[in-house]
């Protein structure tokens, strides 16, 4: 071979090695031992700040739910996390470094309503479908094809405590106290406003407070002089804790019906007794006598120290759901694995049988709960 035939030799050889290797490149499939794929999924949770319990939880449930998958074969996924601090701007870093340099096939997360209305549409407009496991604002999952969601949002959750707290009290009048600076608590505050109107329950005041806010004297007082029969609250459990606190040391006694910041042990280990009355709807219950849920429980319990709250229990679902669509699709291919949440139906997990709707939205009743000698029951 002469010198010419060889450099074009060379050059196709070359040319042939950087095409397939850009080929690879492009799938960024790995391999496990056993052969199978391995699907990056990618998790954006709240993980440091003053809501870092909502991460902790959900992050718990995931490795959970990720151990057990992995252990039974079917699927192998493996777990990117990046901590989105609650914020806006650092969910949509994180969802941007997720997508474009891990390469991800599906995204849980991440733990704010504001977050997802962020973090959403650059997922969507990707093509990599995206579960949030505990955002309940009104309008997530129309924000894209892509979008899912298998928390029950407020708008199922508020009505359903409202009802009963009003059939149980035979209330008549509301006080109505919420942030104003946060997607998450305005819309519970939506919410609870046109519930109370369907309900026919006067409104005596509506308060504001904002996210970190310390005293909430101001508000309480109003609300006091009102002699509601009881008090709707969109909050975080930060602050909804010590405004049960600061509310019961004013002599104020009225449940309080909270929204789903609400639920989380956190509210008892901060307000301690003050606790006490508070309702809410959830879809998880770890009393409930299912053997699913004692397991999860116990695994908990074992592997964590302490017990699963809703956060936990909707993240664990989420990925077994995830991972019956990876199944069902055969592959790491966003698309295929988004074509198969959709047709998720009647999926029987620890927080009951679920199903997406068109849009994704979860399909599911709330249980109502009662936090009461200091802990959650159900609500008679």
């Amino acid at each position: 071979m002469g010198k010419f035939s060889k450099a074009i030799f060379l050059i196709i050889s070359i040319s042939t090695l950087l095409f397939a290797a850009a080929c690879g490149g492009a799938s960024d499939k790995s391999k496990s031992s056993d052969g199978k794929t391995t699907v990056k999924v990618g998790v954006i949770a709240w993980l440091n700040g003053s809501g870092a319990s909502y991460g902790e939880a959900i992050t718990n449930g995931l490795k959970l739910a990720d151990k057990e998958i992995n252990k039974e074969g079917k699927v192998n996924l493996k777990l990117i996390t990046e901590d989105s601090a609650g914020k806006k701007d650092q969910a949509q870093s994180a969802a941007e470094k997720l997508i474009n340099s891990e390469k991800v096939s599906a995204i849980i997360g991440p733990t704010l309503s504001t977050e997802m209305q962020a973090v959403g549409p650059i997922a969507d407009n990707a093509g990599i479908p995206i579960i949030g496991t505990s955002n309940t604002a009104k309008g997530i999952p129309q924000i894209g094809d892509y979008v899912f969601r298998n928390s029950i949002p407020e708008e199922l959750a508020i009505p359903a405590s409202i009802k009963a707290a009003k059939e149980k009290y035979n209330a008549k009048k509301v006080a109505i106290l919420y942030g104003n600076d946060d997607v998450f608590t305005k819309s519970g505050y939506d919410v609870m406003k046109d519930e109370a109107k369907k309900q026919g329950l006067e409104v005596t005041t509506t308060e504001k407070f904002q996210q970190g806010q310390a005293d909430y004297k101001a508000q309480l007082t109003k609300i006091k002089s009102t002699k509601p029969d009881l008090i709707l609250a969109s909050a975080l459990y930060n602050e909804g804790a010590v405004i049960m606190d600061q509310a019961r040391k004013m002599g104020i006694d009225v449940p309080f019906v909270g929204g789903n910041g609400f639920n989380s042990p956190q509210v008892i280990d901060i307000a301690g007794k003050a606790a006490d009355g508070l309702i809410v709807a959830t879809p998880w219950f770890g009393g409930k006598d299912d053997e699913k849920v004692k397991k999860f429980v116990d695994s908990y319990k074992k592997e964590y120290g302490k017990e699963p709250d809703q956060f936990a229990a909707q993240a664990y679902d989420a990925l077994f759901v995830l991972a019956e669509a990876v199944e069902r699709a055969g592959s790491d291919d966003p698309d295929a694995i988004r074509d198969e949440l959709a047709k998720t139906k009647d999926f029987t997990g620890i927080l009951g049988k679920m199903s997406f709707d068109k849009e994704g939205d979860i399909v599911m009743d709330p249980t109502v709960l009662i936090i009461k000698d200091g802990k959650f029951q159900i609500f008679k």
